[in-house]
């Protein structure tokens, strides 16, 4: 076993403020992309990115230590629960190293948060989330969602791929190759004193804000000609009834990789080939298109049987990302089915049969369950349920897991009768049955005053009209009896 005696770490300690320089960064990091691209293409993951743990060698060259952790992919049990000891260390834990088996799976991208939480704390001198403890990183991380700072100055270009590292959503970080493209292209636009210059036409990667992609997720599948394709579905949200292009077969390619290409799509009833922006379109084989949700044919008690597909071969092979999974499921696409669809905002309740869910759900005061809408989606197809029909005092929580499984979509279309479509409009805010019982309240009161006001001008007008008749007898006497006076 070879012997090293520093570390990137270790010279970071040794130089002033504890960071390095900026082509020392560059050089490390191409480096760095170059070893995890040979460990992924073993099927490694490191999982435990940092600075102590990039080995210099004698000629000043990077080597990656420490990537033991990844037996986990072999399916050795781990006795150890606590998840920061076990797969790497806090400050550079990505959201779904966590809990992978919930808000996995791990995958090459995990590494990718890894190493832009490296690449920080090259360029401050400060680790990420320095000062806090386990407890808090996770809390900040995968509670609220906080991103390691980017100092600025960088070239643009390294500032957006390592922005992108930090994508809550590992699908939407950049691939490793990526990484390696832009720090190897931006070493030769830097000054010896660490000053940069442009990058000439090179464009740069930025954050798409179109459908919930980044341009890092839409780079990942190159179409070639043959292929089948449609109008690319929104990330998490609901696929439109109408698409702009339906499924067509690539018959061109027109553009490259440095500019935005097109495709030529033929569509069956159409007479010409359409130009589309290659990334409008997503890859559709055996039917099945990446970001799908996909049922296992065969299902198994060890994970649930929904999930999200994250890629898909020509030759049919895919990975899954599956809720009870600490990485991606890899089969074939034989073995899988269409799932019903779930997209963020979506109504849903346990289905009738699920007696005791995978994760806690709330109970109505009667015992029924809740209905609630969906406000996030894991990678894994794991569901984040808020309950807005749900009134909740303090700190009580609001935000529940659900297996995709165990769930079933309710809308008024679904809802039989009234009493049913009544309750599902309960469940868009928990003020709607108090304000439906004020209303009732507020109606009762204005009937029983109308009521009552009708009630009363009615004997009001017999009391007048038993007064007037009163009159008209007592007038007759008086008549009837001046009469007989006069006659006598």
């Amino acid at each position: 076993m070879r012997f090293y005696e520093g570390s990137v770490g270790d010279q970071m300690a040794q130089s002033k403020g504890g960071k390095l320089s900026l082509p020392d960064i560059l050089r490390y990091g191409s480096q760095l992309a170059k070893g995890l691209i040979q460990l992924h293409s073993i099927g490694l993951l490191v999982l435990n990115m940092k600075p102590s743990n990039f080995l210099i060698s004698d000629h000043d060259q990077l080597v990656l230590g420490d990537f033991g952790i990844p037996y986990l992919l072999l399916g050795i049990p781990l006795s150890d629960s606590d998840m920061a000891l076990r797969l790497g260390t806090p400050n550079y834990m990505a959201p779904e190293q966590w809990d992978p088996e919930v808000r996995g799976p791990l995958s090459l991208e995990t590494d990718v948060w890894g190493f832009g939480c490296s690449v920080v704390e090259m360029l401050t001198g400060v680790q990420p989330w320095f000062g806090k403890s386990s407890e808090e990183i996770y809390h900040s991380v995968v509670v609220r969602k906080e991103k390691p700072h980017v100092p600025s100055g960088l070239p643009p270009a390294v500032e957006h791929v390592i922005n992108g590292c930090f994508e809550y959503d590992l699908r939407n970080r950049p691939l490793v190759s990526d990484l390696l493209l832009v720090f190897e292209s931006s070493q030769n636009a830097i000054h010896g004193d660490g000053g940069w210059v442009g990058l000439g036409s090179r464009p740069i990667k930025e954050k798409s804000v179109g459908n919930g992609y980044t341009t890092w997720y839409l780079s990942k599948d190159h179409l070639q000609v043959g292929d089948t394709v449609r109008s690319r579905s929104p990330l998490n949200a609901r696929r439109p009834r109408t698409v702009d292009v339906r499924e067509g077969t690539i018959v061109g390619l027109d553009g490259d990789a440095d500019k935005n290409s097109f495709a030529l799509v033929k569509v069956p009833g159409m007479h010409n080939a359409l130009r589309v922006q290659e990334l409008t379109l997503e890859r559709v084989t055996f039917g099945f298109a990446v970001g799908a949700w996909v049922r296992l044919k065969q299902e198994t008690n060890t994970h649930s049987p929904v999930g999200i597909l994250h890629a898909m071969q020509r030759d049919g092979a895919v990975s899954v990302g599956f809720l009870g999974l600490e990485t991606l499921w890899v089969g074939k696409a034989y073995q899988l089915q269409m799932a019903e669809p779930y997209y963020v905002g979506q109504f849903v309740r346990l289905k009738p049969n699920v007696v005791t869910p995978r994760f806690e759900w709330p109970r109505k005061s009667g015992g029924t369950w809740f209905s609630g809408r969906i406000s996030e989606m894991l990678p894994n197809g794991c569901l984040v349920v808020e309950f807005p029909g749900r009134f909740v005092l303090g700190n009580e929580p609001n935000s529940f897991l659900a297996d995709p499984n165990e769930v079933e979509s309710v809308s008024f279309d679904t809802c039989p009768g009234i009493v049913e479509k009544y309750h599902h409009v309960e469940d868009f805010h928990w003020a709607v049955r108090p304000l439906a019982i004020a209303f009732g309240l507020f109606t009762a009161m204005k009937l029983t005053i109308s009521m009552g006001r009708g009630i009363s001008a009615r004997l009001k007008k017999n009391r007048l009209n038993g007064q007037d008749m009163g009159g008209r007898k007592s007038g007759w006497r008086r008549i009837f009896r001046d009469a007989s006076s006069t006659t006598k």
